[in-house]
């Protein structure tokens, strides 16, 4: 029985051991619109993999349902009860527990909606709570705006010129509330280089590392590697903050230099050499 015990105990420890080890990594949701969709990112989970980041994956079964799991997601509209997956979360709870949300292929319907600030979908409602809760949203730059299902279909692989603008005009606006667009090779690396950079934001405490950042009244010299919109928040609260100096090499994502102009900060670049 002492025996029995013990390795009871021995395997229990290594268990809660694994569990926080792999609770530890961040994770990122995956939207696919089909089962067999995720077959061909088979390359960026293993990056992921190999950059410590969890992955789980979300196949839309339709435009109001999808599976996450065993667990079938339902967008609630009106009139409508939710019952037939009572354990399953909305949608709008779903980005609660990931880092970010990467959605490969995006069609022109679902685009509108989210630029719009529409309901009514899964990847709309997925997009806006996610959105509202400051995590990144990537999606792939080098797409046709059709899903794939509507491609089969139609047996037409690109949309005509006036759809193909207004397309365009979404992923604009969409940019505008940061989402960011990039080529789906590279959609792995960016997910990883993502959590790099948040977590080196979390670190520093301020979001800055001491050797990175110096401020002379109103005045602040930053050299380090990105300037995401959560460091704009945070260093707008300093009142007398008039004017931002950035290293060469620094990086303004879209939605801070949107925000720094809107709040009067100048910025302005230090000389090459």
């Amino acid at each position: 029985m002492e025996i029995k015990q013990m390795v009871e105990t021995i395997v229990r420890e290594l268990i809660n051991s694994l569990e926080k080890q792999a609770a530890k990594r961040p994770k990122v949701l995956y939207i696919f619109y089909d089962s067999t969709a995720h077959e061909a990112f088979t390359d960026h989970f293993i990056w992921l993999n190999n950059h410590q980041v969890n992955h789980d994956i979300l196949f839309l079964d339709g435009e109001v349902s999808s599976w996450l799991g065993r667990h079938q997601i339902e967008c609630g509209g009106r009139g409508k009860t939710i019952a037939s997956d009572e354990f399953a979360p909305s949608p709008l709870e779903v980005p609660l527990e990931y880092e970010g949300i990467v959605i490969p292929e995006i069609d022109l319907d679902n685009a509108a909606r989210a630029a719009l600030g529409m309901k009514g979908t899964i990847i709309s409602e997925i997009i806006f709570s996610t959105l509202v809760q400051n995590k990144f949203v990537l999606i792939g730059d080098d797409i046709s705006g059709l899903k794939r299902a509507d491609r089969r279909t139609l047996k037409a692989i690109t949309l005509p010129k006036p759809y193909v603008n207004l397309f365009d005009y979404y992923k604009m606006e969409l940019q505008m509330y940061g989402v960011e667009f990039g080529p789906l090779k590279l959609l792995a690396e960016m997910v990883v280089n993502k959590i790099r950079s948040d977590s080196e934001v979390a670190e520093a405490g301020s979001t800055l590392k001491t050797d990175e950042r110096t401020e002379d009244s109103g005045h602040i010299f930053y050299e380090g590697k990105l300037i995401s919109a959560e460091w704009v928040t945070q260093e707008s609260k300093n009142k007398s903050l008039r004017s931002l100096r950035v290293g060469k090499r620094t990086i303004i994502s879209s939605l801070a230099y949107d925000m720094l102009k809107e709040k009067g900060i100048t910025i302005e670049y230090a000389a090459e050499g």
